[in-house]
């Protein structure tokens, strides 16, 4: 049997066991802390079942570590991708904005194009539209004179 405590031929079998007496004398050196004892004393070698219930305790522990860490890094990698794509929607939305704000200006300045014909056409100017053009007052007053009441006559009583 491989004792983790002795010397083996095989190399291969040396760094794990090395691994878990290391996490061992760790985890007693920490605790001694944490209770406030001194940590400089000497920290006994696991015998070889425990240091094998340490080493399956240690790669269950490395297992569950490396899934919580493979989950949050594809739940990081995900939201990222979705928070792309609404970034994109929001330039998109904001780039159709702006092209209807552009062209609503063209428009505008069409607008302004016309009227300004219209006004350069019909002679009105600054007041309208609550000011009626030359068209329809000077030449049009002048062609046809108002007809004049008719007079009153007086009844006889």
């Amino acid at each position: 049997s491989i004792s983790c405590l002795g010397v083996w031929d095989n190399w291969r079998f040396r760094s794990p066991c090395s691994m878990i007496m290391a996490n061992h004398r760790l985890a007693t050196n920490m605790q001694r802390r944490l209770i406030g004892r001194a940590t400089d004393i000497h920290i006994r070698p696991l015998n070889e079942e425990k240091a094998i219930q340490a080493a399956t305790d240690l790669l269950g522990e490395l297992f569950i570590f490396l899934v919580a860490c493979a989950a949050i890094i594809f739940e990081v990698h995900r939201s990222g991708k979705s928070e792309a794509r609404k970034e994109e929607a929001r330039n998109k939305a904001l780039e159709e904005i702006k092209e209807k704000m552009e062209e609503l200006k063209r428009e505008k300045q069409m607008m302004k194009l016309r009227v300004a014909e219209v006004e350069r056409v019909t002679g009105a100017g600054g007041g309208w539209p609550w000011v009626l053009p030359r068209a329809f007052t000077s030449s049009a007053a002048q062609a046809e004179p108002e007809p004049e009441p008719a007079a009153q006559q007086p009844t006889a009583a």
